[in-house]
């Protein structure tokens, strides 16, 4: 198959077309942030950061995976920013042993309170046997992700405002790779408008499949019509640092971060993600990490050759089997 001569994306991906070159136009289309951009991302960020701090019992939510993005995310919070952080923590039932280890040791060793919020197994095997065999999200969006992954995500997303609402925390940040979202939306308010267009997307249709039982994991009405000046913040400040992949994994190791050895090579936290990686690949032929790797190799953090390797690498059959087992579902080898 045809790959993009200056990123991974194949010939496979929807929308693609190559120049006389071969480069896709996703490449000749998308801006790459150059180092003054970043700069200004930077000093908005801190800026931010200042106007914010201290003035409630949080100065930020942390959506934690215990995954590298996320856990050097936690670093420079708590560390380089000296941030009062709460961690929250979805537990999708398929959470690493070694990720909830991590979990429980950089959150100590940082200084981050830490919450963990645990839904039925019997609801997420649900959900997820739901988005294993089902069309539920509109195309464009399993450009992305998978459409496992994007069940999770939502409910994480959803959560995580929920819980910032709640307790009046003005910033809500994530550990998105360079990758998964422009540096655009790298500091964006969030507001009631926003929120319903996720809805929209996400929260109806899964809603609309799996059945009332999942509402309480998703803003209600009564949610949106909280006071404009006390929705947060999103931040994900990996959008504008320096991001080399060996330089986290050693920065966080240094302080007891490790990398597990029972997920698959695009996770370092979740036992579902070759399962959903299997799937998505079978159906669309195309492996769902391949946009955020593409746009980690466009910006110079990660070379050609180790993307390619990654969205060309097979899954683990023990691993799509484990999950598959859980979610009784077939994984169609």
């Amino acid at each position: 198959m045809v790959t993009c001569s200056k990123c991974v994306l194949p010939g496979s991906f929807p929308g693609i077309q190559f120049d006389d070159a071969g480069v896709c136009n996703y490449c000749r289309n998308i801006p790459i942030p150059d180092s003054s951009e970043k700069q200004a991302h930077r000093e908005k960020f801190e800026a931010l950061l200042n106007s914010k701090r201290s003035t409630s019992s949080f100065d930020v939510l942390l959506a934690y995976s215990g995954g590298k993005d996320s856990t050097y995310t936690l670093y420079l919070l708590a560390r380089e920013y000296n941030l009062k952080v709460l961690a929250l923590v979805f537990d999708n039932g398929f959470v690493s042993d070694q990720a909830m280890a991590n979990i429980r040791h950089m959150t100590g060793t940082l200084g981050a309170a830490c919450m963990v919020f645990r839904p039925p197994f019997d609801l997420m095997k649900k959900v997820f046997g739901l988005a294993a065999k089902h069309d539920i999200y509109s195309p464009k969006t399993l450009d992305r992700a998978s459409s496992i992954c994007t069940t999770c995500i939502g409910m994480v997303k959803a959560m995580v405002l929920k819980t910032a609402l709640s307790y009046h925390i003005p910033l809500v940040a994530f550990g998105w790779s360079p990758g998964q979202a422009p540096i655009s939306s790298a500091i964006m308010q969030t507001n009631p408008r926003l929120q319903k267009f996720s809805h929209r997307s996400v929260r109806d249709p899964l809603i609309g499949l799996a059945g009332d039982e999942l509402k309480p994991y998703f803003l209600s009405d009564m949610d949106l019509e909280v006071d404009q000046s006390l929705w947060p913040v999103n931040i994900h400040p990996l959008a504008f640092m320096e991001y080399d992949e060996d330089a986290i994994v050693e920065k966080i190791s240094s302080f007891g971060w490790v990398k597990p050895m029972d997920t698959d090579p695009n996770s370092t936290n979740c036992l579902l993600n070759a399962l959903a990686n299997h799937l998505h690949r079978k159906r669309f032929n195309f492996h769902p990490y391949a946009w955020e790797i593409a746009g980690i190799v466009r910006s110079g953090s990660m070379d050609r050759n180790q993307g390619i390797a990654k969205v060309n690498q097979e899954e683990d059959r023990n691993m799509v089997n484990y999950a598959a087992r859980l979610l009784d579902i077939d994984p169609g080898f």
